[in-house]
């Protein structure tokens, strides 16, 4: 155990003006309020905060954030209160201690959500200052030493994951590269130790069938460089960690056996001139590995980090990788953000800087996230994944994970850049916005006022930012299109029984639908959740509906499908449609592909709204036995609508040279666009073909039908039904 008087002689040793009474009122404190506490080992529980408090003071960090190490679980384990910590520490240290503290008495479902939840918490106090998350990731990295004590594989298996999954990323992202690696070693030690084991085994075996050999290519490179006229070079070596081979392995889907760039070596120089000049010497004499050299010195990561890299076929034919950089870099390297600590220089509190965007970022998808699990999923996608580095026009570095698209990037430059993009150009040319960008690459991302996110977009974006923008857009749009429709179902379901529809009477029914609102019951309806018939009976309980006498002849049991006609102004006018986005309240079956101009009828599909398919649809035989869901619509797109519609033919052309270039040809120069062409069968004198085409309305696919009729190289032509 660290006595007091150590505790202060190591802060003292690197910081004299620290606060000394400060650090012994703290310790006392933490050790009282403690008291008989035992951890899951049976050590004294103050033996914990003393731990993190001995990590921090590595890492060199100032007196508030020791004392804050101390005191960082006598709120959340011990019977002192925030208040407590405020009168004897003041405000500042009472915020960080906050900071740190989980949320112990939430009322939450799951253990998920409560992890969420202390997550968020966390992600909004350490926005506010660093210091947070630097004693939370001493408090973690100590956690984890000490996880093997814990009883319940459960819960080992869980803070491991969580470990794993946040806190490593996050000790990535302010660059503390060592409090990193041994968090993944501990993780991955305990959520996959066999393939741990095994890596450890192979790398053994490596060490003892190359006897000395790291020591040998160090030799080898310390005399390249010294007669190139680098004699000060310090080089030394190591194997990568057993986790970051285990992902390499994973990502590269090879053996350990193919894996041969399993040892770094560092070369350490006095100034960056020199940084270059080593990188010269070592390209000079060994060949060098395609795609492997990266420049983060004249680019750094957003986290500071500086270093050159590359890849060698070096000493002994063996393939390794070289990090070239001084001993002010490796600090930073190592230590990330404590290594450049504003507050041992008395400045200000805030980090303002690009390697705290990331952060920001953060605090974006917090705002847009609509719940706590939604918040760890998109954070989960910010922070766990490889990064590539791209520019603005401007040259402004942008960093995003690996896989993203101009999508992911216009919303990393700004949400409202990400919200009207409809264009990009990389490197010079326009591509489509689900292009997976590379390292390097120039982005312009296009604009325009008219545009709002597309739900398609959801499907390849990968940033966390980006996808809660998209899915609250989504959400707002849904939503407004659900009140919408359901306003305009009950006004029909109203008139039809002779009543004028007011959102007045529906205050006094919202209980007995369990709503919050009378547009919360609207939405519910146009969802399908509750039918305009089932709210009208809550408004006008005692109405007894009309019972029409069936003629002489009819079947008491059939159901007669509901006509469309031209918009009228009686009670029982079709309820007008116009071209939603599809997947939001109103959307067209695939079944039959509905377009203006078909006779249409909308079924109500519960959660999903209303589904407008063709009136000699056969799917709509399945909902003869459930009237209630049928609704009378019509189109309502105007003339000059720019909305298109999908529209589906089947067609059997002549197997032969050409005929596919002159199928197309014809549909375009009808103005037809081809989004689907499938095969369905092929032999030797004909094929036959399903092909989605956009048009503008039914009268528009019947004139590309017409044309291609016209054309020899075309046997039939039908309009397709079915998938």
């Amino acid at each position: 155990m660290i006595r007091q008087y150590e505790l202060v002689e190591r802060v003292k040793a690197y910081d004299p003006s620290a606060d000394e009474e400060l650090l012994n009122r703290a310790y006392v404190f933490s050790m009282k309020a403690h008291g008989s506490q035992t951890r899951a080992s049976g050590d004294p529980y103050f033996l914990h905060p003393l731990e993190v408090a001995g990590i921090l003071t590595q890492l060199k960090l100032d007196a508030g954030t020791i004392a804050t190490a101390l005191l960082h679980d006598t709120v959340e384990d011990t019977v002192a209160t925030l208040e407590d910590i405020e009168k004897h520490f003041g405000k500042e240290i009472a915020r960080l201690v906050d900071g740190v503290t989980k949320l112990s008495r939430l009322e939450l479902h799951s253990e998920q959500a409560k992890q969420a939840e202390n997550f968020r918490k966390l992600v909004l106090a350490m926005s506010e200052d660093i210091r947070v998350l630097l004693v939370k990731l001493a408090d973690r990295l100590h956690n984890m030493r000490t996880l093997f004590h814990l009883k319940n594989p459960d819960k080992r298996k869980r803070i491991a994951r969580e470990t794993i999954e946040i806190y490593a990323p996050l000790a990535e992202r302010i660059g503390m590269h060592q409090v990193k690696d041994e968090l993944e070693d501990l993780s991955f030690a305990e959520l996959n130790p066999d393939a741990r084991d095994s890596i450890l085994a192979q790398l053994s075996r490596l060490r003892s069938e190359g006897e000395n050999r790291v020591q040998r290519i160090i030799q080898e490179l310390r005399g390249t460089l010294a007669e190139e006229g680098l004699p000060n070079a310090a080089v030394t070596g190591r194997e990568k960690t057993a986790y970051s081979i285990w992902r390499k392995l994973q990502r590269k889907n090879v053996s350990f056996e193919q894996l041969s760039d399993i040892m770094a070596f560092r070369i350490m120089v006095d100034t960056v001139p020199e940084c270059y000049q080593a990188l010269g010497v070592i390209h000079a004499h060994y060949p060098v590995v395609p795609g492997r050299f990266k420049d983060y010195i004249s680019t750094p990561k957003p986290n500071g980090y500086r270093s050159l890299h590359t890849g060698v076929i070096g000493p002994e034919r063996n393939r390794i990788e070289v990090q070239i950089r001084t001993s002010d870099m490796h600090e930073i390297c190592e230590l990330g953000v404590a290594a450049h600590w504003a507050y041992k220089q008395g400045e200000q509190r805030t980090q303002q800087g690009r390697e705290y965007r990331w952060l920001r970022e953060l605090l974006d998808i917090l705002e847009h996230a609509q719940k706590p699990e939604e918040f760890l999923e998109h954070t989960k996608l910010e922070l766990f994944q490889d990064q590539v580095f791209c520019f603005t026009p401007k040259g402004d570095l942008i960093a995003l994970p690996r896989g993203a698209t101009p999508v992911d990037f216009a919303y990393a430059v700004h949400s409202e850049v990400g919200d009207h993009c409809v264009g990009a150009k990389i490197n010079g040319r326009m591509l489509p916005l689900r292009t997976q960008l590379q390292n390097g690459d120039q982005v312009d991302i296009i604009t325009s006022k008219a545009q709002t996110p597309v739900p398609g977009w959801e499907r390849f974006v990968v940033t966390g930012k980006a996808r809660a923008r998209i899915r609250k857009f989504l959400r707002t749009q849904q939503r407004t299109q659900y009140i919408e429709l359901g306003r305009a179902i009950l006004q029909r379901q109203f008139k039809s029984e002779g009543y004028e529809f007011s959102e007045k009477a529906l205050d006094g029914v919202v209980k007995i639908f369990q709503q919050p609102s009378a547009d919360d019951l609207l939405a519910s309806v146009g969802s399908g959740l509750h039918s305009g018939r089932e709210v009208f009976h809550a408004v006008f309980p005692g109405h007894k509906p009309h019972v029409a006498t069936p003629k002489e002849g009819d079947d008491k049991n059939s159901i007669t499908v509901p006509k469309p006609k031209p918009k009228a102004k009686g009670n029982n006018a079709p309820l007008p449609i116009r071209g939603l986005i599809p997947g939001m309240a109103v959307h067209y079956a695939r079944c039959c592909h509905p377009l203006p101009g078909d006779r249409i009828v909308g079924i109500v599909t519960t959660g999903k709204g209303v589904t407008i398919h063709t009136i000699d649809c056969e799917t709509l035989e399945s909902f003869h036995e459930s009237p209630e869901r049928w609704i009378d619509v019509a189109w309502d797109i105007g003339p000059d609508s720019p909305e298109e519609h999908v529209g589906r033919i089947s067609l059997v052309v002549n197997n032969e040279p050409g005929s596919l270039g002159t199928l197309s040809t014809v549909i375009g120069k009808n103005g037809g666009n081809i989004t689907n062409l499938k095969i369905t069968s092929r032999n030797t004198d004909f094929f036959e073909l399903l092909i989605d085409i956009d048009v503008k309305d039914a009268k528009h696919l019947t004139n590309i039908m017409a044309a291609l009729r016209a054309t020899p190289a075309i046997n039939a032509v039908e309009r397709a039904r079915g998938r």
